[in-house]
């Protein structure tokens, strides 16, 4: 139970880039002014959002695989397996194509980052400055129960990729489930 426990929330880790949600909460108090918005600030906190969206959401569809020389290489999945495929005599490119389940990761991810970020105090204040304080508590009380649900859907439906950042857990590892698979 306690190893499941643990799977799920390393799923739940892998639906955000932690570089993109890390360079959101850095940037976003310059970018708002500490929520005290011109203009010119709810241009580039968009731009800047809709950017780490992208990101989010582009991040679900990379992959890795370690090659027999014990290298890791990054990937992009396509519909015929992976970009770029400069060693793909390798190994087996076929596992790594687009699935449903990657299109519907990605829109989770995203939607998951969007409730992050426009729900995140200094957005808030940039974007709705005259909020009513009911609508407060519901701005309180979404980011959790999104992450919750968030991290129940992928306990039952677990993100198989290895993307940037979070290569295979060890390449001797690999290299033998790779093994298995010939035999």
């Amino acid at each position: 139970m306690s190893n499941q426990a643990l799977t799920s929330i390393g799923n739940l880790i892998k639906l955000l880039p932690t570089g993109t949600v890390f360079l959101y909460q850095f940037v976003v108090p310059i970018l708002t002014n500490n929520g005290q918005c011109s203009l010119t600030n709810k241009i580039l906190s968009g731009i800047f959002i809709g950017i780490s969206g992208l990101s989010c959401f582009f991040s679900t569809f990379t992959d890795s695989y370690t090659d027999k020389e014990g290298q890791i290489h990054y990937v992009i999945a396509t519909f015929k397996g992976f970009w770029p495929s400069s060693d793909s005599n390798s190994v087996d490119s076929s596992k790594y194509k687009l699935r449903i389940g990657d299109y519907f990761h990605a829109f989770l991810a995203l939607v998951v980052f969007g409730v992050v970020v426009l729900f995140d105090g200094k957005t808030v204040e940039c974007f709705y400055p005259s909020i009513q304080s009911h609508h407060k508590a519901l701005l309180m009380a979404l980011p959790p129960i999104t992450g919750a649900v968030a991290g129940i859907v992928f306990a039952f439906f677990p993100n198989k990729r290895h993307g940037i950042g979070y290569a295979l857990s060890s390449p001797k590892s690999s290299a033998s489930v790779s093994a298995e698979q010939k035999a």
